[in-house]
């Protein structure tokens, strides 16, 4: 079964965060394992305020992601552009579809 974290963070340092992803990104082309897909939503009504949604192929594939020393590494990097702590959201996805 398909697994999806969702990652509730407020930032005043946006930029910086998507440059942390993006650098993770090219460290981790090529590897097998981890997400399969990202989504990044920002909230209307809370300016600093986002939600990643990342989707992998199982619970245990995403437990090894977050186990791995990299995704550590990257974590301890955007907790000080964080304005609190991230709250974190497992789910089982139990439907997923694209309407167009």
């Amino acid at each position: 079964m398909k697994f999806a974290q969702i990652i509730d963070f407020e930032t005043e340092r946006i930029d910086e965060m998507r440059e942390l992803v993006r650098e993770a990104e090219q460290g981790s082309a090529g590897r097998s394992g981890g997400p399969t897909h990202r989504m990044v939503l920002h909230d209307r009504n809370t300016p600093n305020r986002y939600l990643v949604v990342l989707e992998f192929e199982s619970f245990d594939e995403a437990m090894r992601n977050s186990g791995d020393p990299e995704t550590t590494r990257m974590a301890e990097r955007m907790a000080p552009l964080c304005s609190r702590p991230p709250q974190f959201t497992d789910c089982d996805v139990r439907e997923s579809s694209e309407l167009k």
